[in-house]
């Protein structure tokens, strides 16, 4: 954690510094894998995951503040370099990230590292794509390798994190795994890369007061970091440097956004494990800590058939990050934005509808008062998991009316890499996405 000795010895030179050691082993990783280095389950896991990102994506297009915004993007520059999914229109690349990014993160649809508690995708494809569609000229294979090593780098510093969420990490994070990617593509050279990491991380933002408050300038951060990855390659095309100490220097971005840190472990582990064949599909339109709670009301109440009057109480017990993430108090008429970041709320409308849908958010879904009587019967408890960064497991108790108490309980959560959706739910799942598009689309085929 102290300045690599390469650094130190520049001290009071005008010359500029090297870039640090792990600016140059994640750079290094990012542009000498292979393809053919991947082992058959990243592959598999990328293309999954690929078209998963792009369903969420197209579905996020049709969230009520993604019209507003695209308007607001658009003015900003005219051009038609990469499609904004979901609707017909395009826009120069830069835009187009911004308005992709935010659209696959803002309806919490999106896959998720649960142990580095990252959507590594949500920043990463959108620049990756707008950057190929820009460009030209990427085959399917080098696109499949600069996804996973991307990946690797988001994850990897989720990884090193060894305190609990202080900055919004998907977005920031993840836009250095973005950056790997399009600097991948961009064919820059290993120093180039470690340099764009510098200039990705002088635009780096993501702040979880959105998180706290509900607000939909969390997903919008994830656009803001994905765009920067573009601006950060195309200016290291054009010979701007950034910050070279950009992981660990005294202002580096472990130290700052992360506070305690280790990497040491991290470096075995490169290209030798591959993270995109660890992430977790969303099963469900919510924050990924919901998930267990929503699992385990929909596997008691099939297992004994209560129905919602029945319900006197349903606790949740999870690791304090469950009750940090999604334990918040059910309020009338929340925003969508809290709303699916809410575990009483997200039980209430699977108990009220059977499912939980994207639309379930939208509109009156938000002020009916069935929902708001039966999320205030949820209770989200932590359980003293001494890791601040765990998910799982979890246990759910619905007590009824009658005094009968019902329990459930899971290591980990549907569609974690041990319990995957089946290719049947991955393509029900981006089929519905698909019928969601702000604008009429052709059949997706399966």
């Amino acid at each position: 954690m102290r300045p690599h000795p390469e650094q130190a010895s520049h001290a009071g030179s005008t010359r500029a510094p090297a870039p640090s050691l792990a600016a140059l082993r994640f750079a290094h990783h990012a542009l000498t894998t292979r393809f053919e280095d991947l082992p058959a389950p990243a592959i598999h896991a990328a293309k999954i995951f690929l078209l998963d990102t792009l369903g969420v994506g197209v579905c996020g297009s049709s969230e009520p503040s993604a019209g507003p915004l695209l308007q607001a993007v658009a003015a900003w520059g005219s051009g038609s370099e990469a499609a904004i999914w979901g609707r017909h229109e395009r826009l120069p690349a830069p835009a187009a990230a911004l308005m992709n990014g935010f659209q696959v993160h803002c309806q919490e649809y999106d896959c998720v590292h649960e142990a580095a508690v990252l959507h590594p995708m949500a920043t990463l494809l959108p620049a990756a794509l707008a950057w190929a569609e820009r460009e030209g000229g990427v085959t399917g294979l080098t696109f499949l390798a600069a996804l996973a090593v991307g990946v690797d780098v988001a994850i990897s510093l989720g990884l090193a994190a060894r305190a609990g969420l202080r900055f919004f990490r998907p977005a920031t994070a993840g836009g250095f795994g973005a950056a790997a990617a399009v600097g991948r593509l961009a064919g820059l050279d290993e120093a180039g890369l470690a340099g764009a990491f510098g200039l990705q991380y002088a635009q780096a933002s993501g702040t979880m007061q959105p998180h706290v408050e509900g607000s939909i300038a969390l997903p919008l951060q994830i656009g803001f970091n994905s765009r920067a990855a573009l601006a950060a390659c195309d200016l290291t095309h054009a010979g701007i440097t950034g910050p070279h100490d950009v992981f660990e220097g005294p202002f580096g971005y472990l130290p700052l956004f992360e506070d305690t840190w280790d990497l040491a472990p991290i470096w075995p582990a490169l290209g030798r494990t591959w993270r995109i064949a660890e992430l977790s599909h969303k099963p469900y339109p919510a924050g990924r800590a919901t998930h267990a709670g929503i699992e385990g009301v929909a596997a008691l109440r099939a297992a004994h058939g209560f129905t919602a009057g029945e319900i006197a109480h349903i606790t949740v017990l999870g690791p304090p990050l469950i009750q940090r993430l999604c334990g918040r108090p059910a309020i009338p008429e929340p925003s969508p934005a809290y709303a699916r970041l809410c575990m009483g709320f997200a039980i209430a409308k699977l108990l009220q509808h059977g499912a939980l849908d994207p639309v379930h958010y939208r509109g009156e879904a938000l002020r009916n008062p069935e929902t708001l009587a039966l999320a205030r019967r949820v209770t989200t408890v932590a359980d003293g998991n001494p890791d601040p960064n765990a998910l799982a497991p979890q246990s759910v108790k619905v007590e009824l009316n009658d005094g009968t108490v019902l329990e459930w309980r899971c290591e980990e959560m549907l569609a974690h890499p041990a319990r995957p959706l089946s290719p049947e739910q991955h393509f029900a799942k981006f089929r519905r996405c698909w019928t969601l598009a702000a604008e009429a689309l052709g059949s997706p085929s399966s």
